[in-house]
Parts: structure tokens; sequence; C-alpha cells
């Protein structure tokens, strides 16, 4: 336990640092921090969501493709690295909470620590358009 905090400590200290925008789930998908840049994709700032489990955040913003149809939770890159341990990518469509539209692709992969314990999954997205 001590070990998957300090993990995630130092993913959350290095999500603060990056310009690129970085969302963070724990092993069972809520999430535990996102970063300034994504503050502006997903139109509040964490200190006003807070966090959330992963059957809200995969839901709230609505994920579709390019034609509108729903996109299923399962099917989203973060979900995948935490439900199969593995890297995933997809580009698709998200509402934010400022009710904008934004194409975004994502880049997700599971977080493992040095003694090969899964301690949650990490995303790194961008609005296609900027």
């Amino acid at each position: 336990m001590i070990e998957k905090d300090r993990e995630i400590r130092v993913a959350r200290e290095f999500a603060i640092s990056l310009a690129m925008p970085v969302f963070i789930v724990d092993p069972e998908g809520s999430l535990l921090f996102y970063n300034k840049a994504v503050e502006k994709i997903l139109g509040r700032r964490f200190e006003e969501t807070g966090t959330m489990g992963a059957s809200v955040w995969s839901r709230l913003f609505y994920p579709t493709d390019a034609d509108g149809a729903p996109i299923f939770p399962e099917k989203l890159p973060l979900m995948i690295a935490l439900h199969e341990h593995r890297p995933a990518h997809d580009q698709f469509w998200i509402r934010g909470l400022d009710n904008v539209a934004r194409e975004i692709e994502v880049t997700a992969f599971p977080l493992i620590t040095q003694n090969n314990e899964f301690v949650g999954a990490i995303a790194i997205f961008w609005d296609v358009k900027h």
C-alpha cells in the first residue's frame, strides 16, 4: 500500500509538471487527479470536480465517435488500460462541462510498479483542433 501511494503521488507530481493534458485513475478506475491542461479540455478545474468513480467520468463527458454514436465506457482507451493492463489509443469526441464539443485523441497506459503491482492508469490526451 505504501508503494502504491508513493507511485500515485509521483504520477500526480509528474502530471502537474507537464504542459500536456494528463488524467490519472486508481486501480478501480476512480479519478485521482487531472492537471491544468486537462481543465481547458474538460471545461472545469479539478478542484471543482474532485475525484469521481469510473462509472461517472466515463459517461460524464459524453464520448462519441465521429458520427455521434456513443462510445461505451469499456471501449475508452483509459478503461482498456485499466481492465486489460495494456496501452490503448483512440480518437473521439467529448462534450466538456462547459458544454463545448471537442475532438480529442487519447493514449492511455497502465501504471505498474517495479514490483509488478498494478496501481492505476494514466491517460494523455489533447484537443485535435489545437
